[in-house]
């Protein structure tokens, strides 16, 4: 099969396809009917598929008519809390809702893909498994996708994966070798000292004082307990405490996230992180409780060499080698395909969008023609490694 120009007779197609799901936008956890709409397609097309994975994701798979390897490829599904504020014919029907962040073309691209692969199932060399996951904006559903055994059945020896950058021109990809994203964690630090009445200080453990020398404190960490020259990202975003302003709080909840770059920094973080606050609250009266819950706990997202190389090098086939652009340092931002990175050779790569607005923004765009670039890098991307 002539691949780009299969891809360019697609091209309506699937662009109208992505503006369907851009109408209809469901948030984490409740994509219900976004895998009705990816399993109509499936069906349309003769695709075999298994739903309800991780609740709400898809799997389809194309087996070859040839034996061969399994690759698979990662569509994120799932969209943001966001209202959208566009004017476009096709904009968010469902309000407060928005893909601001690109899955919608993620979405469409792999659908593309799936329908391309099952045209030329016969001469196949092996077998693509497509992973429509829910939930990676929140708690992760590539692990609870994984940990249903889409990796296995038949086994699947690499995971290729993309996301849309708003950043970078259409016809650009960005790429990066060994760490591209940080492990994440969210931490949780509940004080808890005595409460009292505002004039009577020495009858109270004032949990307000508490917290803000742990604020302070915890800064140590960055600048004192870890070298400059490791990246961590300590960032304490909510706090919540206190009844009246004439009476000494008896709790307070701190929240935010915490981000590194290796197993190591993170669990000597953790521990840290830790010993500041309960030494801190101890210090002080009272007690502390420091959480690190698990839904939403990504790994760092390590790229594999050999992954990267092929896809740089079917990329400039198609693009150009100056269009390639090499991502110099990782970014302390999460993304939950760091799980398949974890588990088989995987690679991740950044495809140039247009329109530069950053996403998570209520008027995030992309620039379609980028749709049908991200399809044929895929699918010539899997060819190789299906023959590698």
């Amino acid at each position: 099969m002539d691949i780009k120009k299969r891809v360019d007779e697609l091209k309506e197609e699937i662009i109208n396809i992505r503006r369907e799901f851009h109408m209809y936008p469901e948030l984490s956890e409740n994509e219900i009917e976004t895998e009705k709409r990816i399993c109509k397609y499936l069906d349309a097309w003769g695709i075999e598929y298994e739903k309800n994975i991780a609740e709400t994701g898809v799997v389809a798979i194309i087996r070859g008519g040839k034996s061969g390897k399994t690759i698979g490829a990662r569509a994120d599904i799932d969209a943001l809390p966001i209202n959208e504020e566009n004017g476009l014919e096709f904009k968010s029907k469902n309000q407060g809702v928005m893909h601001a962040c690109g899955h919608d073309v993620h979405t469409a691209i792999h659908l593309g893909v799936a329908k391309v692969f099952k045209e030329m199932q016969d001469e196949l060399e092996g077998n693509v498994k497509i992973f429509f996951q829910p939930a990676e904006e929140t708690v992760g559903g590539a692990q609870r996708m994984i940990d249903e055994g889409v990796l296995e059945n038949p086994k699947v020896d690499n995971v290729v994966g993309l996301h849309v950058e708003e950043s970078l021109k259409v016809g650009e990809i960005l790429i990066k070798k060994d760490k591209v994203n940080a492990a994440t964690n969210e931490v949780i630090i509940t004080i808890k000292g005595s409460a009292g009445h505002a004039a009577y200080p020495e009858n109270a453990v004032d949990s307000i004082v508490i917290a803000g020398n742990i604020i302070m404190s915890l800064q140590i960490l960055i600048s004192r307990n870890i070298s400059p020259l490791n990246p961590i990202v300590l960032t304490l975003g909510k706090i919540n405490g206190g009844t009246k302003n004439n009476v000494i709080a008896g709790e307070v909840t701190i929240s935010g996230t915490l981000r590194t770059l290796d197993q190591y920094t993170r669990n000597f973080a953790k521990n840290r992180i830790r010993e500041i606050c309960t030494g801190i609250a101890s210090t002080y009266g009272g007690h502390c409780e420091v959480e690190f819950p698990i839904p939403g706990a990504f790994e760092p997202l390590i790229n594999d060499g050999e992954v990267v190389d092929i896809i740089v090098e079917e990329s400039e086939k198609i693009l150009g080698s100056h269009n390639i652009k090499w991502k110099e340092l990782p970014s302390m931002g999460g993304d939950d395909f760091a799980f398949f990175t974890k588990e088989v050779p995987s690679a991740y790569y950044f495809l140039g969008s247009g329109h530069n607005i950053p996403a998570h923004s209520e008027r995030f765009l992309i620039d379609e023609n980028c749709i049908p670039i991200g399809m044929e890098i895929q699918i010539n991307t899997i060819l190789r490694l299906l023959k590698k």
